[in-house]
């Protein structure tokens, strides 16, 4: 049985962004650029409502590209059950309250029972100070938390 996985906004933007100059990110777009294929091929791959609203803003040719590669993925809604866990993540201190979008990345994958969501977001997602409190908050309502990493770290999984 194939892992279902989250790709959260960060990973279409990386993937589908202008090559950039600095190192870091360069390495970070060939890293998602690696993991590309593999979504359709080794994994169930989800996006959500809100990855979708996120990737149509900004330059509307760069959006048109980001909507067209996300395109093949199903898509998960944000219901009451997923608005109500996100409020406890912020509540809980899992994720600052002025990023309201990154804790309902991760309370959609927690309601749809996906096993990991891929994100660049280190600062309030991917780190593990924030990854040991969303999964405190997350068990804590009677959810299984998914794992949260790059796709470094999927691709050597």
């Amino acid at each position: 049985m194939k892992k279902r996985i989250y790709i959260e906004t960060t990973i279409v933007s990386y993937y589908t962004a202008r090559p950039s100059r600095d190192l870091m990110i360069a390495g970070h777009q060939e890293a998602t650029r690696d993991l590309w294929p593999e979504l359709s091929t080794k994994y169930e791959t989800y996006i959500s409502a809100l990855v979708y609203e996120e990737a149509s803003k900004g330059d509307s040719d760069q959006a048109k590209i980001r909507l067209a590669a996300i395109k093949p993925f199903p898509m998960l809604d944000i219901d009451e059950e997923v608005r109500s866990l996100a409020e406890n993540i912020i509540t809980g201190r899992g994720i600052p309250a002025n990023y309201p979008e990154d804790a309902l990345h991760i309370a959609i994958a927690a309601v749809n029972s996906i096993d990991v969501v891929v994100t660049w977001n280190f600062a309030h997602l991917n780190n593990p100070f924030t990854r040991r409190a969303i999964r405190r908050i997350i068990e804590n309502e009677g959810y299984l938390c998914p794992e949260i990493c790059s796709p470094d770290e999927l691709l050597e999984a």
